[in-house]
Parts: structure tokens; C-alpha cells; sequence
């Protein structure tokens, strides 16, 4: 089924009752309740009237370049209240993965910023230096805008003599209110791969869909009470099409609607498309308020 859009709360029937079964929002961060360093003007009201409704909400982001301490600071700042189960980083993910993986694992080369490098060192980990001499246990890589030349080298480097390689997130780039493009974990991970001949091991942070598992298992939730919501198709609503959730997809970030209607179309025709289409596509999370909300009141007449 082709995702509905509209600016109004005319939403077919099957999509009211979706809607209507909703208990808990994924929240993507950046491109959804914020943009950079500016809040949209609609998130604080959206968010108080989910909670008045009795609609939860996590913090999802493929951001780690901060950590869940800094994140929450930030929040506050912009006036949301948050605690740390509201949050789930993939620097947290990533951690997660590397105890489960290579319990042994202490020492790691980290491309990330000084806030990530303190969440690996909170949880028990050791920064390798830049220095051949040091070698780590497991390679991570991440979104840092931080990073240097003689780093990116020796990242290169470890992946090709074999060391165990993470990347904390596969996204291109980072949504921006700049006149500029933020290179994101994906396209460094790309630079390695060009120069090394390898590529990472595992790919965590969406569209994994061991975010919303997390989110399920806490809350003692099913697939269909969760929505994911976001401002990419190739990380949030394919996490929500990997983990059987509701997908929405804000236009308030990076993908456009001519993007969303075309892979939408392509979807139609192609058995493994490339990306996964939302259920449904909104302005933003203004817009998906009063949609849920329209739908739990017809819900209940």
C-alpha cells in the first residue's frame, strides 16, 4: 500500500485504526524535533499533548557525537524534559554490541568526539592512541565532525589488518539549518572502505531494528502500538519496516516529498527496494499530533 499524505485528518480508515493503536513514539531527534541547534516552534506543544493523551515517547538518534549526559543537557536547554530511559544512542548500541560480541574487548580506536569517547570510557573502555604500537581490540567508527587526517589514516589502517570493525550508523550525512553538508558516519566509513578494501563488520544504529526491540521490551509492547518516526527512509521507516512498527515520515528534514512519493513508486514495482516506503508521511510532528489524536478520538466514539 502506497503511504498516505495529506495535510488534513482525512485519513483512510485502515490508517485511523493504526494510528488509533499508538502507545509509544520513536522520536528520530535531528531533522524532527529539532534542526541543528534550533527547536521547531510545534515540538513542545506536541510533545505535552502526547502526554496528555497517554502516548510515551523515546529519543531515538543515529547521532552519537554526543553522550546520553550531553544530550539530555541539550534537551533541557531547548525546555524538554527528558531522563536517560528516554534515550537510546548508537554509541549506547554500540557499547551494547561490542560487551555481547567481544566480551574481552577493553582497548578501542574510536573516530568520534570527545562526548562519544567519554560514553565508551563510562562504560568501561580505553581509547587507543594514534600510534601503530597500540593496537586495539575493535575499530569503531562514527559521525565526527572532530575528525583529523592522521586518524582517518589509522582507522584505515586498523581495518585493514583485520581488527574487528564497528560503525555506529550508516547515514550519508547529518540534517543541517548551514549552508553546508555535514559528512556523516556513512560516507567516512565509504573513505575507509576506498582505501583499506574493507568495509565495516556490522552497521548498528537504524535501520537496525534492535532500537525498537529495546523500546518493545521495556514497555511490554507489540510492533503495532510503536510508530517510528523520522526524517529518513533509509534509516527510520526502514527500522520500522524491520522491526514490523508503524513508519512515519516528517518532512522536516532531510528527505523531500518528490524522494518519499518516487521510492514509494519504486516499491511498488521492486520485490527488494533499496529503501522502504513509511506508512505514512506528514508536514511534521505537528501535523502527526493531530492526526493520532483525531484518530484515538474517532477511536473511542
Amino acid at each position: 500500500m502506497k503511504p498516505y499524505y495529506g495535510l488534513d485528518d482525512q485519513l483512510p480508515s485502515e490508517l485511523k485504526e493504526k494510528l488509533s493503536k499508538i502507545k509509544r513514539l520513536a522520536l528520530d531527534m535531528d531533522g524532527t524535533i529539532y534542526l541543528g541547534s534550533t527547536l521547531f516552534p510545534f515540538t513542545l506543544d506536541f510533545l505535552a499533548s502526547m502526554k496528555e493523551a497517554g502516548v510515551g515517547y523515546s529519543f531515538l538518534t543515529n547521532n552519537p557525537t554526543r553522550s546520553v549526559a550531553d544530550y539530555l543537557k541539550k534537551l533541557e536547554k531547548m525546555g524538554i524534559v527528558a531522563t536517560e530511559d528516554n534515550m537510546y544512542t548508537t554509541s549506547l548500541a554500540a557499547i551494547d554490541y561490542i560487551k555481547t560480541h567481544y566480551p574481552s574487548a577493553r582497548r578501542l580506536f574510536l573516530l568520534g568526539t570527545e562526548s562519544m569517547v567519554s560514553q565508551f570510557e563510562k562504560a568501561g573502555f580505553e581509547s587507543c592512541a594514534d600510534d601503530p604500537d597500540d593496537v586495539p581490540d575493535v575499530l569503531v567508527a562514527a559521525f565526527d565532525p572532530t575528525l583529523t587526517y592522521p586518524r582517518l589514516c589509522r582507522a584505515s589502517w586498523w581495518a585493514s589488518q583485520g581488527i574487528p570493525y564497528i560503525a555506529t550508523n550508516p547515514d550519508r550525512v547529518c540534517p543541517t539549518d548551514q549552508r553546508t553538508i555535514l559528512v556523516d558516519c556513512g560516507s567516512i566509513c565509504r573513505c575507509i572502505e576506498s582505501a583499506s578494501g574493507r568495509r565495516p563488520d556490522i552497521t548498528l544504529g537504524k535501520p537496525d531494528p534492535n532500537m525498537l526491540y529495546g523500546i518493545m521490551d521495556k514497555y511490554g509492547l507489540k510492533p503495532e502500538e510503536v510508530a517510528m518516526v523520522g526524517d529518513r527512509i533509509y534509516t527510520d521507516t526502514a527500522t520500522a519496516h524491520n522491526a514490523g512498527a508503524f513508519g512515519v515520515l516528517v518532512l522536516s528534514g532531510e528527505t523531500t516529498l518528490e524522494t518519499a512519493l518516487k521510492v514509494a513508486g519504486d516499491a511498488e514495482n521492486n520485490p527488494a527496494p533499496e529503501f522502504f516506503p513509511p506508512d505514512l508521511i506528514v508536514r511534521d510532528v505537528e501535523e502527526l499530533g493531530r492526526l493520532i489524536l483525531a484518530s484515538r478520538s474517532q477511536s473511542a466514539c
